[in-house]
């Protein structure tokens, strides 16, 4: 399996100096295959690592499984190569998601800063959510909120060897962090997330915060409310389609975190201001 650093040689150059040959160290981005009972379902770019979690977290946001119980298996399979890539993994599921996952099956190659533009129909991103965060009581002290972006900088390993990776990171709601993800794709990393936490059954995220770098998109916020997630912080800004959807669904959406400010979009009522 690829590791999520790989080593270049490179020439480095600085204007006036000269140049140097040395090493760099790069993020690693592969593709990955989803199949569901044997039949492809999407392709997205990845950096390699924690695959199983990223799988399991797609098909939540897709609406396919709710809960470990709805995971029948998961394996990465070669079937056409003679040596496995681990770049196709292969899903069970049971019950209705085969159903689901039918019904949506995407078939196209998703970027890794795209998802739900790689969606059959757009019709399919009204996808509607088995948790209701509308109804979420929990309230987060705005210092708490202030603070997470740094929280997640902290524990970016890879980021920090790199420089080119994302992250999304689940905090409860006095800071605590819960998890911590890093890929070449903001959805990735936020899957990741989410799918460590249904594999170990802690669906839905009742009272906890996603913190994620970048900007907050659209399929970020959808991404939360599919998971149980109602507090959504991004460290840049948010798009229009996604403060919408963050208002219809009760996500409280948070941007432009950058530790003492930042800009509440949608149900300010559960950040706490002193």
């Amino acid at each position: 399996m690829t590791k999520p650093v790989q080593r270049r040689r490179i020439l480095r150059v600085e204007v006036g100096v000269g140049a140097t040959p040395r090493h760099d160290s790069l993020a690693a981005e592969e593709p990955l295959e989803i199949r569901v009972g044997g039949t492809s379902f999407a392709v997205t770019m990845r950096t390699p690592g924690h695959d199983f979690d990223l799988v399991a977290g797609f098909l939540v946001s897709e609406g396919v499984v709710t809960a470990p119980a709805d995971l029948r298996s998961m394996i990465y399979c070669a079937p056409d190569l003679e040596e496995n890539t681990y770049n196709v993994i292969d899903v069970g599921v049971s019950g209705a998601g085969g159903v689901v996952a039918a019904g949506r099956e995407r078939n196209v190659y998703t970027s890794s800063s795209c998802g739900v533009c790689g969606l059959a129909s757009i019709d399919a991103v009204a996808t509607t959510s088995a948790f209701d965060v509308a109804d979420d009581a929990v309230r987060v002290d705005a210092k708490v909120l202030g603070a997470l972006p740094d929280r997640l900088r902290d524990q970016q390993a890879v980021f920090e060897r790199t420089g080119g990776l994302h992250a999304a990171g689940l905090f409860s709601s006095a800071g605590e962090a819960l998890a911590v993800r890093e890929d070449v794709g903001r959805h990735n990393a936020v899957d990741k997330v989410v799918g460590q936490a249904l594999r170990e059954d802690r669906l839905p995220l009742t009272g906890s915060v996603l913190q994620v770098s970048g900007r907050a998109s659209f399929e970020l916020v959808q991404k939360a409310a599919m998971a149980g997630v109602p507090v959504l912080a991004a460290v840049s800004a948010p798009s229009s389609l996604a403060v919408d959807l963050a208002d219809r669904l009760g996500v409280t959406l948070v941007g432009f975190s950058r530790g003492t400010t930042f800009n509440v979009y949608t149900h300010p009522e559960r950040v706490v201001v002193d």
